[in-house]
């Protein structure tokens, strides 16, 4: 695994210390461009790019996987990279991979989830 990956993934932030550094955000976007061949997943697909969501003003310290992040992320990727479709990687301790593909004014995201919580409100 590259280096500069590997140091991506295991750095440490203190939300305290986010929290009093600054004041009025919801959360940070942190990423990085796969710049080698190197950053691949377990078959050896490589990523476009990698990143990690911190929002401990929400009372999330780390984001495992940020949907909403990566609507952002998507044409931000578009513009530099000059395509529509990419293969990402958020580097929490959890991690996940996306799909992600912009289709016009969308975005569309592709990845596993698990059902955690299921119910019926009733009003």
């Amino acid at each position: 695994m590259n280096q500069i990956l590997k140091e991506f993934e295991s750095f440490k932030t203190n939300p305290t210390e986010l929290l009093s550094a600054v004041d009025g955000l919801i959360g940070v976007i942190v990423t990085l461009k796969a710049s080698s061949e190197e950053w691949v997943d377990r078959d050896g697909n490589r990523y476009d790019f990698v990143s990690r969501y911190f929002a401990p003003w929400a009372g999330v310290p780390e984001d495992p996987v940020t949907g909403s992040a990566h609507n952002v992320l998507a044409p931000y990727w578009a513009k530099y990279l000059q395509k529509n479709k990419f293969y990402a990687r958020q580097c929490s301790c959890r991690g996940g991979e996306l799909h992600i593909e912009i289709q016009g004014d969308r975005v569309l995201l592709i990845g596993g989830a698990a059902v955690v919580v299921k119910g019926q409100i009733h009003v």
